[in-house]
């Protein structure tokens, strides 16, 4: 086990105003071709803990499972924190991911990179968005809709000066995302405006659950109090159930509307946690392993897909990654994947 290491922007209102002075439906964007589904990346800024989410591991040593209990689901066999109670019961509509794991830098900037294009940027050399890529590849649905959308606004700082990876690099100011504020704040609006957008005709939509991980409660669960004071209670009290809520609201509204099957929901963090808390009770930055969520976009739900070793803290079998991860979400939306597949997604 490895050492831990402790604008095109648019408002709503323009961009809502366009949509009806369009004359757009739903139902005119609701089917899709397989291998063409629009994709809603939710970016968990600040790195769920893997054990404590969606990857319980409850015969570990209690310092390394932590003080959350598992919970069943309507899958007999899968398991999930027991914060995730609406998640428990439409397990059968996503499926889990529980291998992803990389060997970079264990810093929130080189998870962004990673799982947003598929690559690590050096020498300067910026890597594009994956939906900086489907816009350049595949163009606007619509003129009136962006082709790649970030609600509410970009990531900001996350302690160290480099690119989040969510612009669209060399392809051209005609690709960076168009960022798109939704009326009322909170990752549930924006996961709502999310819908909206790809309703209009957006191909892709990353909704960046926090900008910062810095003086506010976030999944970066050190424990160290000052501008670093989020602790797994934080995570039973308001990051669980408030992920949980508009997770599965978004789901179900996609399959009300019959837009699951061409939406590709995807749901990661940048990297996962230390598998042993640390002496304050919260856990560090691990790359070592983490779990992932898919749903929709021609996925199989109510499937695990790989698996950890019994602490958590590293992939056990079929470890994914975060280029394999990318090169997922580049099948589904109709791109080259570039890079292997996780092929039991879509089984």
């Amino acid at each position: 086990m490895r050492h831990p290491h402790a604008d095109g922007g648019h408002s709503r209102r323009d961009f809502l105003a366009a949509v009806g002075a369009a004359g757009l439906s739903a139902a005119s964007h609701a089917a899709c071709p397989r291998g063409e589904a629009n994709c809603i990346f939710l970016l968990l800024v600040g790195g769920p803990s893997q054990i404590d989410t969606f990857d319980p591991k409850p015969d570990a040593p209690a310092d390394y499972r932590g003080p959350f209990r598992p919970i069943r689901t309507n899958v007999p066999g899968i398991l999930l924190g027991e914060h995730f109670p609406l998640m428990a019961r439409r397990a059968d509509k996503f499926a889990v991911v529980r291998s992803v794991h990389h060997d970079a830098a264990p810093i929130h900037e080189t998870g962004h990179q990673l799982m947003q294009t598929g690559h690590l940027f050096a020498a300067g050399v910026e890597r594009p968005h994956v939906g900086a890529a489907l816009s350049a590849a595949k163009g606007r649905r619509t003129p009136a809709a962006p082709a790649f959308a970030v609600v509410p606004g970009p990531i900001e700082n996350t302690g160290v000066g480099i690119s989040h990876g969510q612009t669209a690099a060399g392809l051209g100011a005609e690709h960076e995302p168009a960022f798109v504020k939704p009326k009322a704040r909170g990752f549930a609006a924006s996961c709502r405006e999310a819908v909206r957008l790809v309703e209009a005709g957006t191909r892709f939509v990353a909704v960046n659950m926090f900008d910062s991980v810095f003086n506010e409660v976030t999944w970066d669960c050190h424990a160290d109090g000052g501008s670093l004071a989020t602790t797994l209670d934080d995570y039973a009290s308001t990051l669980c159930p408030a992920f949980d809520s508009a997770y599965c609201a978004l789901l179900d509204d996609l399959h009300r509307k019959g837009m699951l099957d061409s939406t590709l929901v995807v749901a990661a963090g940048e990297f996962g946690r230390t598998p042993m808390l640390n002496g304050r009770g919260g856990r560090d930055h691990w790359p070592g392993v983490w779990s992932v969520l898919f749903a929709g976009g021609g996925v199989k739900g109510g499937q695990v897909v790989g698996s950890s070793d019994r602490l958590g803290g590293e992939p056990k079998d079929r470890p994914v990654s975060p280029a394999e991860f990318v090169a997922t979400i580049r099948h589904a939306v109709g791109l080259p994947a570039d890079g292997r597949v996780v092929e039991e997604l879509f089984r």
